[in-house]
């Protein structure tokens, strides 16, 4: 064999494996999962994102994909009431120094309310569960309430910014139909952030939710725009139930 041959040969060996490399294999349980880390992986980076407000955190599961699937290495500040999620979340902070976890409920006012615990932890919210539109979801039923602190997002953003310093954050709501509620609870903290991800009711579940337009037009009116529209669960064929929309202010997405 020639020279000319051995190197086309090494060339062909060399394409193959850069293709090999970026083939993964997915348990088809997880498909709905890639398009919300492969977009958050580019935007996060593109938007040279230094905070991550994790609203509405549950048991860690979206800072746990950032850090493991999206690769955000910045600051990740995690909310949420429930006491032992709360607790869970301190215990897997401590291992990591740049994940700060605030035990509080992001709400209209800052002081105190009830927080209803559903059967199924993720459903647990500040609002009252409805089944008129969706007849589905035997989880989304209150097991127990129990009183937490609230704190405006303005509040938080002042406060925390303060003590942390983060310059270009992005806000995630997952707050079971008060993440417009919440948005307009920061309205003059909003702009600071350069882009946001809300859950959108496309049926309601819970008597506080939202209608998915309602909530983008507000979210446009705030100055942001739509960069994707992302599942957030396995989906409930053939229907829509809900979905995330992931959205990056509107003076960045012109630049």
């Amino acid at each position: 064999m020639n020279l000319g041959s051995v190197a086309e040969s090494t060339a062909t060996l060399v394409r193959i494996a850069r293709k090999l490399r970026s083939l993964r294999v997915i348990d088809n349980r997880e498909l709905h999962l890639l398009h919300e880390q492969f977009h958050l992986c580019r935007l996060l980076k593109l938007l040279d994102v230094d905070c991550v407000f994790d609203v509405g955190a549950n048991y860690g599961q979206y800072a746990s994909m950032l850090r493991q699937k999206a690769g955000f290495k910045g600051l990740i500040i995690s909310f949420e009431p429930i006491p032992d999620a709360a607790t869970k979340l301190f215990e897997m902070a401590r291992h990591d120094p740049h994940w700060v976890v605030e035990g509080i409920a992001l709400s209209r006012e800052s002081g105190t309310t009830d927080f209803h615990i559903m059967a199924s932890s993720r459903f647990s919210s500040l609002g009252t569960p409805r089944h008129d539109e969706v007849k589905i979801f035997g989880q989304n039923r209150i097991v127990d309430t129990v009183v937490v602190r609230t704190e405006t997002l303005g509040s938080a953003f002042q406060r925390l910014q303060a003590k942390l310093g983060f310059k270009r954050p992005f806000l995630k709501l997952d707050t079971q139909g008060f993440d417009v509620e919440i948005i307009n609870s920061g309205r003059d903290v909003i702009p600071n952030f350069v882009g946001l991800q809300s859950e959108l009711a496309v049926k309601k579940i819970y008597d506080q939710s939202v209608d998915f337009r309602q909530a983008l037009s507000t979210y446009q009116s705030l100055g942001f725009e739509l960069s994707a529209f992302v599942p957030n669960n396995a989906g409930h064929f053939p229907f829509l139930i809900e979905c995330d929309c992931i959205m990056v202010r509107a003076d960045l997405a012109a630049a």
